[in-house]
């Protein structure tokens, strides 16, 4: 399960996006007979941290808490692999920017994901040469994930793509799916 991924879909869709969501989610994904082995969550914990603001420079303090994610590793048959989210400045709201004078409010924070797409490679990768499963069930929108698909499906195991409400796949990721499956949100 991409984490950002499933986070901007869900909340795209006005979904409250916790703990009982994500483990709720992975469990939708699963039909007829199959059985959950371990539903592996890749995110990164809020970043926390202080940068100047643009236009003011006044400091702004970045400190939400990652706590969700501790709660969401407990949980049976839940394992989390944890990215690092980057800081990478600020960027306008709104382009093209304003004629008039600028303030903080014209921009926000900028963030970039690291480590979450590898991680997820790693593990499919992992899991084809182990032959721990026969079908890995895909929540991603994307395409860093094909080459990891790729090889996943000439090791033998099936690759399942699960489509989230809202989302249409790339074609990238189609190619190298088996089975494409409609997922609904939990209630």
């Amino acid at each position: 399960m991409d984490g950002g991924f499933c986070r901007v879909m869900a909340r795209a869709a006005g979904r409250t996006y916790n703990p009982d969501f994500i483990e709720a989610l992975a469990h939708r994904a699963l039909v007829g007979g199959e059985t959950l082995l371990r539903a592996l969550y890749y995110d990164c914990a809020p970043y926390q941290g202080r940068a100047k603001l643009p236009v003011s420079g006044q400091d702004m303090v970045f400190d939400a808490s990652g706590g969700w994610l501790d709660e969401l590793a407990r949980r049976d048959l839940i394992a989390v692999r944890r990215g690092v989210l980057k800081f990478r400045g600020f960027k306008p709201r709104r382009v093209p920017v304003s004629p008039r004078a600028l303030t903080d409010d014209d921009f926000k924070p900028d963030f970039e994901q690291k480590g979450v797409d590898m991680r997820i490679g790693l593990d499919m990768a992992v899991l084809a040469a182990k032959r721990s499963v026969e079908r890995i069930i895909l929540m991603t929108n994307d395409t860093d994930c094909a080459p990891a698909m790729k090889h996943v499906r000439k090791e033998g195991l099936q690759v399942a793509l699960a489509q989230l409400p809202g989302q249409t796949p790339p074609h990238e990721l189609l190619e190298h799916t088996d089975i494409c499956r409609a997922v609904e949100f939990p209630a």
